[in-house]
């Protein structure tokens, strides 16, 4: 995330529930996969879960990117 964007999510985020909510699991899913990454040695299960949390975590960043592109947009008017 670039730096407007950053300013745009905390100008906003605060206002807007989904954004706030996509901001939160973003660093939810950061936390995890920081955790598990972190193991040596990783089960199988484990491995699977850091596929899941790292698309989870992307999909969760492509809809809050969207959402800025529209408030930057407005930011412009």
């Amino acid at each position: 995330m670039d730096t407007r964007e950053r300013e745009l999510l905390e100008k906003y985020a605060p206002r807007d529930e989904e954004l706030q909510t996509l901001r939160d699991e973003h660093v939810l899913y950061e936390k995890q996969l920081e955790k598990l990454e972190a193991k040596p040695y990783k089960t199988p299960d484990e491995q699977q879960q850091i596929k899941l949390l790292k698309k989870q975590k992307l999909e969760g960043k492509t809809k809050m990117v969207a959402i800025l592109e529209r408030y930057a947009k407005e930011d412009n008017l």
